[in-house]
């Protein structure tokens, strides 16, 4: 990709995110998408090459420590409980009945393994709350919603990594499922990368201090950011929550100094110009990538997917949010997880675990998986990052 198609796209960025000042509840990265896959069809585009590496390389890491940084540690402590649930137990119930539903639903479209359906949940299992959060602000009186929303999808990235490499393993060679040994892997990996970014968050948040320059302390915030993230990495541990847990162990640092302001405008003023430039080019690239994927017939199949999979989400939500309540919930209990269940968008990390997928398999070998999962994704970018607005002004007029 050159320096020219970079500009371009970065420009494109400019203008979509331009227009979004002008308009409260404009989902940017539904139209990032949509032009992405109208600059598919120019041949100065159409060559461009995604690959998994591209993504979770360069751009996962900025933008999960931009979330992880600016998320509130109060709200953070407020929601751990039904956050810490609904990213680990409640995802692995969602990838097992998401999985059953796409076996029984897509055997009457094409020939499904069940192993094949395991994994197309666990594709579709991580959520991109990029295109909600700032519209459910906006939107919903119950600010928990967005907090818990954003939170859950911070911690379940790492999560469904674990779960798509075992199960990925599983319908590609054919491996056993050994229980015993994912759950063992889950925990290396998790604590892991928890344990690591917080030490890591932490002793960065220590050499902030030795400077007052505020370029060198931005210096350090990407250090940070893909530091730790690289580090992880090579050590077998999850980089995406390492990268989240030292970005909220550097805020929670700095909430407990007498010069936090002073910090979080040096990094701010970094961070808020780097964000919307990944995001940009990230959506951009989405579309570019996912055309030559939705060129099949069974957009049928992936509706009904989709529509499953909110259902499934819905219902597990609702079942946490009872758990955790233990019988003192309100009683909008149910409009809540609703709109919890509509903003579990798919996005950027079910794109890499798509491309994972590609590069793993063999010639064809989960073309029409990859085929039906880029739908559900596109989809579900489209119909719910526009429904959003609506449904939380329905729910909450009633």
């Amino acid at each position: 990709m050159s320096a020219a198609i970079v500009t371009i796209l970065l420009c494109i960025g400019y203008l979509v995110f331009t227009i979004d000042k002008k308009q409260e509840n404009f989902p940017v990265p539904v139209v990032l998408v949509l032009i992405g896959i109208g600059l598919s069809f120019i041949p100065s585009f159409n060559d461009i090459e995604v690959t998994e590496t591209l993504i979770y390389d360069v751009f996962l890491p900025g933008l999960l420590f931009v979330s992880a940084y600016q998320f509130s540690t109060d709200a953070l402590r407020r929601n751990s409980a039904i956050i810490g649930l609904l990213s680990t137990v409640g995802l692995g119930l969602a990838v097992v009945l998401v999985g059953l539903a796409v076996y029984w639903i897509g055997g009457w479209f094409f020939s499904v393994s069940l192993a094949g359906a395991l994994v197309i949940a666990a594709i579709l299992a991580p959520t991109d709350p990029a295109s909600v959060v700032s519209i459910l602000k906006k939107s919903s009186p119950d600010k928990s919603i967005a907090d818990i929303v954003d939170g859950e999808s911070m911690i379940n990235d790492g999560t469904s990594i674990v779960l798509f490499t075992v199960l990925a393993g599983m319908y590609l060679d054919s491996h056993s499922l050994d229980v015993l040994s994912i759950l063992g892997e889950f925990v290396y990996v998790s604590a892991g990368g928890v344990i690591l970014g917080l030490a890591v968050g932490w002793l960065l948040s220590k050499a902030v201090h030795i400077t007052h320059h505020r370029d060198y302390q931005v210096m350090l915030s990407i250090v940070l950011a893909y530091g730790a993230f690289q580090l992880a990495e090579s050590l077998g541990f999850s980089g995406v929550l390492a990268t989240v847990s030292a970005g909220v162990m550097l805020s929670w640092e700095f909430s407990h100094t007498n010069k936090e302001d002073h910090y979080r405008e040096s990094l701010s003023g970094f961070w808020s110009v780097v964000e919307p430039s990944l995001l940009a080019l990230l959506f951009l690239l989405i579309g570019i990538e996912a055309t030559e994927h939705l060129a099949w017939g069974n957009w049928g199949l992936a509706l009904a997917v989709l529509f499953a999979s909110i259902a499934i989400r819905f219902l597990i939500v609702g079942g946490t949010f009872k758990l955790v309540a233990r019988g003192r919930q309100s009683e909008d209990v149910w409009k809540k997880s609703l709109l919890i269940a509509w903003s579990g968008i798919r996005g950027s990390m079910s794109v890499f675990l798509l491309l994972q997928l590609g590069a793993m398999a063999k010639e064809g070998a989960a073309d029409e998986l990859i085929s039906l999962s880029f739908s559900v994704v596109i989809l579900s970018l489209i119909i719910q990052s526009l429904g959003i607005h609506p449904l939380s002004k329905l729910l909450d007029s009633n």
